[in-house]
């Protein structure tokens, strides 16, 4: 069994059993309900860490839009980037409050590519063929964003680097790493872990980790 699988087996397991539910109803103010603080950024993944150079690296943009398209680096690079700070939570408990963004934020792009009225969802693939669904509200979010760095530095392999999905006010699987397609789709379709027993939606704010949790 390869630790992908071992990976997959140990999360099914912890959605079927609603592993590390708090049962609170809110969180603090800003720590949601369940999660911890923590100072470190841990790294989790499917056992697979895609090396892609910035040469290298293209994003595809395509479905129901009226612009279908693909950016490389320097197309990016040459785009209105921004800084922005906001916390991160992941479904495995730990949150980390702070943290210093670049990037371009995804109401740019979605201006750039034009989606169709019937456009109501999206899917983010990974360069290791990992995928996660969005409503499309999710990507026009004020602090969501194409993360080229973190802390002043390039964003590391490890942290889906060069460039990641950040959507931070939803659980952290939600952003994916190693970003190379975004499809609009005009109706919903579970990603990766959302087909392995994870809740559809994922805001931390309503501890919605498990499907089990969906009405």
């Amino acid at each position: 069994m390869t630790n992908k699988d071992k990976l997959i087996r140990t999360k099914r397991a912890w959605a079927e059993k609603g592993q590390h539910l708090s049962g609170q109803e809110t969180g603090q103010e800003r720590l949601p309900p369940g999660q911890r603080l923590v100072t470190t950024w841990p790294v989790l993944d499917l056992g697979v860490q895609p090396d892609i150079t910035t040469q290298a690296w293209q994003l595809q943009i395509e479905g129901a839009i009226k612009k279908p398209q693909t950016l490389d680096w320097q197309q990016l690079q040459d785009m209105p980037l921004v800084d922005s700070v906001s916390d991160m939570h992941c479904v495995t408990t730990w949150s980390r409050y702070d943290n210093h963004w670049r990037g371009l934020p995804t109401r740019v792009l979605l201006d750039r590519v034009e989606p169709k009225t019937e456009a109501r969802f999206v899917m983010a693939e990974s360069f290791d063929s990992y995928t996660t669904n969005l409503p499309i509200e999710a990507l026009q979010a004020e602090d969501s964003l194409l993360a080229v760095q973190w802390e002043g530095k390039s964003l590391t392999r490890e942290h889906g680097g060069p460039v990641r999905l950040l959507v931070p006010h939803l659980y952290l699987w939600k952003s994916a790493k190693w970003l190379r397609k975004l499809v609009f789709m005009t109706e919903d379709q579970r990603g990766f872990w959302e087909k392995n027993g994870y809740h559809n939606h994922a805001d931390p704010w309503k501890e919605e980790r498990y499907a089990q949790q969906e009405s």
